[in-house]
């Protein structure tokens, strides 16, 4: 294992055990039983197809490039401490950073579809963040939606030319707030207002969500520029093979 793959392992075990220290929180995505059954079904259908896809993304990374193992699984891990600190918000969820941006900038969208799913799956079952009859409406929401708007404002920044560092903060910040536009949707089809139906509910849900959540999407996206500077220092190589060093 050559210095670089070290120090890399070596913080994915740091990483690892910080979860760990945090799985005394009571933190939740949507919680479970939040959603009406039907609701539960339809989201984990539309998740699939990006699943499927992601898969077959991973699998042609790790065959094409072997050397970015490590940077996968560092990404996973920080996606999975990030998404488990949270700031409670509206009932049955919670604001907190994403940590997708990193990997779909990175790894592309498709491929966060999984990362995200694992990352959810073991919070929902070690720390009842979130639940398994609300992963699909979760997944869609933290791994698909947001690393998709991540991606596409980290790629149409290059196509700007705008300052690198400049285009991964756009991207991390604005996909962590689709991130909860889209959670806001989700419970607001769940759950209608008595009085202005969904639309009153989304907007209800997106002004409380957005008092905690924009602060914490600026925080994320400075450390995602921050944590890419410290691959390009340390893993040049790797992200070279990835078509991310300039």
């Amino acid at each position: 294992m050559s210095s670089i793959q070290k120090k890399l392992a070596t913080l994915s075990l740091a990483i690892a055990l910080l979860a760990i220290c945090s799985m005394g929180t009571q933190a939740m995505h949507i919680a479970e039983g939040y959603l009406p059954l039907g609701h539960c079904v339809f989201w984990g259908a539309l998740c699939l197809p990006f699943v499927v896809a992601g898969l077959f993304s991973i699998r042609r990374t790790v065959a094409n490039h072997r050397k970015t193992i490590l940077i996968l699984a560092m990404a996973g891990a920080y996606a999975f401490v990030l998404s488990a600190l949270k700031i409670p918000s509206v009932s049955a969820s919670s604001s907190h950073p994403t940590g997708t941006g990193l990997a779909a900038i990175l790894f592309g969208p498709t491929a966060v579809s999984v990362i995200g799913l694992i990352v959810l799956l073991f919070q929902a079952i070690l720390l009842a963040h979130g639940g398994l009859t609300t992963l699909g409406a979760n997944t869609f929401s933290m791994a698909i939606a947001g690393p998709f708007l991540t991606y596409g404002v980290y790629v149409l920044c290059k196509k700007l030319k705008i300052n690198r560092s400049v285009g991964i903060f756009l991207a991390a910040c604005l996909g962590d707030l689709f991130t909860y536009c889209v959670t806001s949707v989700q419970l607001g089809l769940a759950h209608p207002a008595e009085v202005g139906g969904v639309a009153a509910s989304v907007a209800e849900f997106l002004g409380i969500f957005a008092v905690t959540q924009v602060p914490l999407a600026i925080i994320e996206g400075i450390l995602t520029v921050l944590v890419v500077m410290g691959l390009e220092t340390y893993a040049k190589p790797e992200l070279a093979e990835l078509g991310h060093v300039l």
